[in-house]
């Protein structure tokens, strides 16, 4: 699989197809897969018999705060990626420059940061400790793909800068 990866990823693709694998994408990662975490999660507290943490005001504060930093981290890192990588955040259609300004002078994964974040405080929201650990495998699976397959790609197609980039830049938590 990261042979293919690699393939696609160095091929330069159109402003066309830039567009038409971020259309499906525009759906699922802002709506459909949020959504059904959260539905994932009330299923799970409904069968582990788990209340919901409701603690108003603190949810909504808690939860707001992180989609408001979350959300924008996300948003930013797929400007980048179009503007800067001449890419997108869908391997099959990748950056084809290894981008290290910033946010991704924060953490070599800001855009995985942010969405985990703001899936995260949907979670807070809602009070549902079973979205919050749907979220928490959902973040554990992505992360084994990153460590696994994008970071061994960029290796690849980016080779030393890389290897510089990754070793002076945290993989997700930023440093103070």
């Amino acid at each position: 699989m990261k042979d293919w990866i690699v393939r696609q990823a160095k091929q330069p693709r159109s402003g066309w197809a830039q567009v038409l694998v971020l259309i499906p994408a525009a759906a699922i990662f802002p709506f459909l897969l949020p959504w059904g975490m959260m539905v994932l999660g009330r299923k799970i507290d409904g069968w582990l018999g788990i209340a919901a943490l409701s603690l108003p005001p603190v949810n909504a504060i808690l939860g707001g705060i992180l989609i408001v930093v979350g959300l924008p981290l996300a948003l930013w890192t797929i400007y980048k990626q179009l503007t800067r990588g001449h890419g997108t955040p869908v391997p099959i259609v990748a950056t084809q420059k290894l981008i290290i300004e910033p946010p991704y002078t924060l953490c070599r994964n800001p855009m995985v940061l942010g969405t985990l974040m703001a899936y995260l405080g949907l979670a807070v929201i809602i009070g549902s400790p079973g979205a919050a650990l749907v979220v928490a495998l959902f973040g554990a699976l992505l992360l084994f793909y990153v460590i696994r397959v994008e970071e061994q790609e960029m290796l690849e197609r980016f080779g030393a800068d890389y290897e510089a980039y990754r070793k002076r830049t945290p993989f997700l938590i930023p440093r103070l």
